[in-house]
């Protein structure tokens, strides 16, 4: 049985998108664009770029738009490449663009049992734009030539009259109800990045409850909760811009990396250590639950996207679901104290100059603007 040595989460940098979701961080951040991006690399390189010698091994590699990660057409391309490298990979899709479907349901069977999609379970939207119909054929697309998925909903307030009609659509489709995420209030300036409701925390996980999604308990388990243990984001998970190259250890990086720049070189691979700038893990479901604090006991990864329909079939085929209940400490060697200490040492002294830096470019921007 493979088991995971890395996750690679890889953010596709298309900010378009077919559906405009009112807690949506691109919509609340104002990022939305209506062109596509251009990609300076085809697909032979980002195979070359992310294979098994660079990265050591088989790994998990997600990929994730900050829009709808199929529109840009090159997406196909680079899952099929990384496929076969012999990577696993990880689509995160609204599921509307379906002439992407066409082209990877073409794909060999001995890539699709390897790839994942979670579909975006964007409910108001979907009925509001009429495209229930084709969102859930696509699905059942993937579903039916190979593929394994999750269903995931991002509750809010607004969709709570709609609750039952969402767990009727999953249910008539899917054979299970959906999973449920925690949403994040991207519009506070604040470092806790609360829950996006105007429910207390007890109202909301009652309410967002009756789903019984083993995901949703888990997020809210986490939520809101620092990490203080070693992590080991950076050495066993690596955040890189498929487009770019550019790589960090974590959403929280004091190194940083571009990958791209010369495929021939080694990457380096340098944790975060005990030095976790983050008021919460908020994604905790794939690092913490992949492996990334070893003593951190969660359920496996495949755990918590999985469901068992009414019919007795899973969303998760065999060969992902075996891969998806590997942690990454399974096939990685954990450091000895005085290798932390290093780390530790390390990613301080990086810490310094890079608030040093930053300190320099707001006294120069005041200065520029006559603050």
């Amino acid at each position: 049985m493979e088991r995971i040595k890395r996750f690679i989460d890889g953010y596709v940098p298309v900010t378009s998108c077919t559906l405009r979701c009112h807690y949506c961080y691109i919509t609340h951040q104002r990022l939305f664009d209506t062109k596509l991006p251009k990609f300076r690399y085809d697909a032979a390189f980002i195979r070359k770029a992310l294979s098994k010698d660079r990265l050591g091994g088989t790994c998990l590699i997600n990929l994730c738009g900050g829009g709808e990660t199929l529109l840009p057409a090159e997406v196909v391309g680079y899952t099929k490449a990384l496929l076969e490298e012999g990577h696993y990979v990880m689509i995160v899709t609204n599921a509307t663009c379906s002439k992407r479907f066409d082209e990877i349901a073409q794909f060999p069977k001995e890539l699709r049992e390897r790839l994942f999609f979670k579909f975006s379970y964007h409910y108001l939207e979907l009925k509001k734009r009429n495209l229930l119909h084709i969102f859930f054929r696509n699905v059942c697309k993937m579903r039916d030539v190979g593929c394994s998925f999750t269903l995931e909903a991002t509750p809010s307030d607004e969709l709570v009259p709609y609750i039952n009609e969402m767990k009727e659509e999953a249910l008539k489709y899917l054979g299970a109800l959906n999973h449920v995420t925690v949403a994040r209030d991207e519009r506070c300036k604040i470092e806790k990045l609360p829950i996006l409701t105007k429910m207390s925390r007890n109202e909301y996980q009652k309410t967002w409850g009756v789903f019984n999604s083993e995901f949703f308990d888990y997020k809210m388990s986490i939520f809101g909760v620092k990490r203080k243990e070693f992590c080991y984001a950076g050495d066993w998970s690596l955040s890189v811009n498929i487009g770019t190259g550019e790589a960090s250890q974590c959403y929280c990086s004091y190194f940083k990396q571009n990958i791209y720049k010369d495929i021939t070189k080694p990457i380096k691979f340098i944790p975060v250590g005990n030095n976790c700038n983050q008021y919460h893990c908020y994604n905790g479901h794939a690092f913490l639950a992949l492996g990334d604090i070893p003593e951190l006991r969660t359920p496996t990864y495949g755990e918590l996207r999985n469901r068992i329909t009414i019919y007795g079939t899973e969303w998760l085929q065999p060969k992902m679901k075996a891969f998806m209940n590997t942690k990454l400490y399974e096939s990685n060697k954990e450091y000895t104290e005085v290798e932390k200490m290093k780390v530790n040492r390390l990613i301080r002294i990086l810490r310094i100059k890079s608030d040093a830096k930053n300190f320099v470019k707001r006294i120069l921007f005041k200065v520029k603007h006559g603050f």
